[in-house]
């Protein structure tokens, strides 16, 4: 059986001339976007984690934002562009961010995910986090509940 290649993505440092595509896949994927105004100051934010997956020379394929504090992450904002999705992209870049977290002393991610995203609950669980709670009407379009994620960064390597 023939399998799909991967597509050749670079992970990366997120950069001003990102935030265009980055804000377009933000609206294209969620119900309730950030602006792309929300993430202006994270680009050069001195706690915080903004990784692009880049495909071919200029494509911004999707992105994430950690922000650290102390021993903690969390895993605040992941999307893949909807081209791009099922193919490996979001499973890179939330490697890339749990080894970028564990490398500047982060030692637990925590993360929200909606309770009825599978396929985002799926990828979480096989990158080891695991459910530890809920929060009630945690997202506001539609309404629904998150379920907590945390995953445990063990130090080195």
């Amino acid at each position: 059986m023939a399998t799909r290649a991967q597509p050749a993505v670079q992970i990366r440092a997120a950069r001003d001339g990102d935030l265009d595509d980055v804000a377009a896949i933000e609206r294209a994927v969620f119900k309730d976007p950030w602006s792309r105004r929300s993430f202006v100051d994270l680009v050069d934010a001195k706690n915080v984690l903004f990784l692009v997956a880049q495909s071919g020379s200029t494509t911004v394929a999707g992105y994430a934002v950690v922000l650290i504090a102390g021993g903690e992450s969390e895993l605040a904002n992941l999307a893949v562009s909807r081209l791009m999705q099922k193919q490996g992209v979001g499973r890179r870049l939330v490697s890339e961010a749990v080894e970028q977290a564990r490398s500047r002393g982060a030692r637990l991610m925590f993360l929200e995910v909606r309770e009825s995203n599978a396929s985002a609950i799926g990828l979480y669980t096989d990158a080891g986090f695991e459910a530890i709670g809920r929060r009630a009407r945690y997202y506001a379009r539609p309404i629904e509940d998150a379920i907590v994620m945390r995953a445990t960064l063990p130090p080195g390597g």
